[in-house]
């Protein structure tokens, strides 16, 4: 039994009964006959159920969001913003269940015809994070679901409430149409249940949102047995502003970016690269907003900052400025913890570190932003580039050659690249991850569908002769 405790002043919440591995392996089972179940069902017909999934969401997004806030510690709008994506995702689903599907393909052979065909991959196994507990998963099942797969699940142990309550409102849609609930799965549970689901030839695809390390060890696990992985894991996102910049957009969209959900998300803003001619206005501009950040107990709507997650996440954010500051950096504003109950840090902006700093290429899952001066561009995109992750970045510009750069070969290396916008905030109708140690793994639009379902390329003769391709003769 687990205790679900509150960020916002570490009260308990409730107690969560975990599942253990004969659990795991009850569950597996059922949501393998539940997949025959639902294979068999039209793409447009599993659309219209996750229509339905996406309105019953809808019904109790305030209720919903709220328990996020509980739970989680991000605020309320945040909490109802992230239920929102789902119901975004279901009905971005809907359109999806009557576009999937292959081309047909000029065959050289005569009287052949080449097309290709799209299955469901089977049983996805689905673990989310803590930071996102609604919207991750939601991203994963409502696509995985169209394209004909059954889900499991497998939430962060300290957001199992949100965990069940969603599962609930799934499974109810799904029995209201006289379908086996088991098509959505839950297993609440901790490592033990996350490395069954890793190790298990039965998960046809495993979707791991998370830390690097913890995903590097899946996907090691995953490899073994030739199965497919699906990984989100770290950012350590910049934004870099030069010199022709509108810091009416760049004001705004760092403190967004670095403070927005208490820094707790992998898109969030930790390094900001100013160029050397603005450095010091942006960051007297940026303290000066900084000061005017709300915060305040999370489902209040006037505030703007919640808490962090966890207490060993308070200990992570004080040695990570400790740290900055050991190796050359200044403190302008924040770097302590606030005094009240709950796990609440000063949002805090550190100066004068070097690009290369070691802090500065660790990802610190916290409201730490590190300020950092650049001259010229080609040495800045090389910075961006520099760090192991490759999810989100932005620049902050006017000038149209440099912007195609960054967009370019030689620009940006992240799988999110952006132009005077933020680093966080992604739209769902794009294909959501990053490059190297940040897993290599999509989802949501695009064609992200296409990691859920495996490819036949098949070859139909119609004809009575056999012509052999290439041209090759076999009498």
């Amino acid at each position: 039994v687990v205790t679900t405790y509150c960020p916002a002043n570490n009260e308990p919440i409730a107690s969560v009964r975990q599942g253990n591995l004969e659990d795991y392996e009850e569950t597996v089972k059922k949501a393998k006959e539940a997949w025959k179940v639902w294979a068999d069902i039209p793409a447009p017909k599993r659309g219209e159920i996750v229509r339905q999934i996406g309105d019953a969401l809808r019904q109790k997004i305030k209720v919903l969001g709220s328990l996020v806030s509980l739970e989680m510690g991000k605020i309320f709008v945040e909490g109802v913003g992230e239920v929102q994506e789902y119901v975004d995702v279901c009905d971005y689903a809907v359109g999806l269940s009557r576009m999937i599907g292959g081309p047909i393909l000029p065959s050289e052979r005569p009287g052949h015809a080449l097309i290709e065909q799209w299955n469901p991959v089977g049983l996805v196994g689905v673990i989310t994070a803590f930071n996102f507990p609604v919207a991750v998963y939601g991203w994963n099942s409502a696509i995985a679901m169209i394209c004909g797969n059954a889900c499991l699940w497998k939430g962060a142990p300290t957001t199992s409430l949100v965990s069940v309550a969603v599962t609930k409102i799934i499974a109810k849609v799904l029995e209201d149409n006289k379908l086996p609930g088991a098509i959505c799965s839950l297993v609440c549970g901790g490592a033990d249940i996350g490395t069954a689901m890793a190790r298990d030839e039965r998960m046809d695809l495993l979707s791991f949102t998370g830390s690097t390390k913890v995903g590097k060890q899946v996907a090691l696990m995953v490899q073994e047995r030739f199965g497919r992985s699906l990984l989100e894991l770290g950012g350590n996102n910049a934004i870099i502003v030069f010199e022709d910049a509108d810091l009416n957009l760049v004001i705004p969209s760092a403190l967004f970016a670095a403070v927005g959900t208490a820094g707790q998300r992998c898109t969030t803003a930790r390094r900001l690269f100013l160029h050397e001619s603005i450095h010091d206005e942006v960051v007297q501009k940026l303290a000066k907003a900084y000061a005017q950040v709300r915060i305040g107990d999370p489902w209040d709507p006037d505030t703007l900052y919640g808490p962090l997650h966890t207490k060993e996440a308070v200990k992570m954010f004080l040695d990570a400025v400790e740290q900055a500051k050991q190796q050359g950096g200044s403190v302008v504003c924040g770097g302590k913890v606030i005094n009240r109950p709950g796990n609440y840090v000063e949002p805090t902006i550190v100066t004068g570190l070097p690009h290369n700093a070691p802090i500065v290429h660790t990802e610190t899952f916290a409201p730490i932003l590190y300020v950092l001066k650049f001259k010229e561009e080609e040495e800045v995109f090389a910075w961006n580039n520099e760090v192991k992750q490759g999810l989100s970045s932005s620049i902050f510009t006017k000038d149209f050659g440099r912007i195609f750069r960054w967009l370019g070969p030689k620009g940006s290396d992240c799988g999110i690249v952006n132009v005077n916008i933020p680093t966080s905030g992604a739209e769902i109708g794009g294909a959501f991850g990053g490059e190297k140690h940040t897993g290599g793994g999509r989802e949501s639009g695009s064609d992200s569908w296409k990691l859920y379902m495996r490819r036949s390329t098949c070859t139909i003769n119609y004809s009575k002769d056999l012509p052999l391709a290439q041209g090759i003769k076999f009498q």
